[in-house]
């Protein structure tokens, strides 16, 4: 591939797109099974039949995880379990808080609004009482990460 860059590049951007796709669908499918089973738990959903909601927009959100939560995963390895998950924390609410600021901005609309459901959000992008759901996320895609790493094309 000569003056269209090497092949390395080539394929270190075909993994990298796999990555983010693979993100993409693990969080779409995170976000039915946690709609599903908020609405059963709280009773928003009577019966058993368990209806799960995303947004096509969630994808490339999740898939964020490729180019941002990478890095800080492998700049964190060395780090207690706490301060990662901390920093796991804070780096998903900001994704939250800017990409439903930037949908609002750009389509009208960010698919969640928490300001009616709790008084622990932050005008209504992001729910504070969502941390330590954060926290074990951000701590379960640690080996999500190394696999998707250690895996060949």
């Amino acid at each position: 591939m000569s003056g269209c860059g090497s092949a390395g590049t080539w394929e270190r951007l075909r993994a990298f797109l796999k990555r983010f796709a693979a993100y993409g669908v693990l969080g779409w499918c995170g976000e039915i099974v946690w709609t599903a089973l908020r609405g059963k738990l709280t009773g928003r959903q009577p019966g058993w039949e368990l209806h799960g909601t995303t947004s096509l927009w969630m994808f490339p959100i999740y898939g964020l995880i490729a180019p941002l939560y990478e890095p800080a995963h492998d700049a964190l390895r060395q780090c207690p379990l706490l301060a990662r998950g901390l920093a796991y924390t804070t780096g998903f609410f900001a994704v939250e808080y800017c990409s439903g600021w930037l949908l609002r901005r750009v389509v009208g609309i960010a698919p969640w609004d928490y300001s009616g459901e709790t008084p622990w959000h932050v005008h209504g992008l992001i729910r504070l009482d969502y941390a330590p759901v954060w926290f074990v996320v951000g701590l379960a895609l640690e080996p999500v990460h190394d696999r998707l790493m250690t895996k060949k094309t």
